[in-house]
């Protein structure tokens, strides 16, 4: 049975990609591009479990892998991301599940509200 940061054997990584502010999004892009970050992240075999973008702060990508690429990940963040991004990680678990169970549990369930379930209307 999977865990709640995916299958045994895997951890989660969220990582801040905070927008350097003393650089346009075109001389971001230039220095990404030279560093090989649009190449080479995430690395082959390491799953984007999601990816946003966060307007005024920068990109939030959550990543899951086995725990001993954790080096990997962050090795290639430093090398490729510093320079156009500031950067923050923390290990992450989606709790969304764990919640709901709370809930019924504790008989507070009531119809959910999260995009796309089957009882919003989506």
């Amino acid at each position: 049975m999977d865990s709640p940061i995916g299958p045994p054997g895997t951890t989660m990584l969220t990582i801040f990609l905070r927008h350097d502010q003393t650089k346009t999004v075109s001389q971001i892009n230039d220095h990404l591009k030279e560093t090989g970050w649009f190449r080479d992240f995430p690395p082959a075999g390491i799953e984007v479990a999601s990816w946003y973008v966060m307007m005024g702060i920068g990109q939030v990508v959550t990543l899951r892998f086995p725990p001993e690429r954790l080096r990997e990940v962050n090795y290639l963040v430093e090398r490729a991301a510093w320079g156009g991004y500031r950067t923050e990680f923390y290990p992450t678990y989606d709790y969304r599940g764990l919640y709901q169970d709370l809930k019924r549990k504790l008989g507070l369930e009531r119809p959910s509200r999260l995009r796309g379930s089957a009882d919003s209307g989506s």
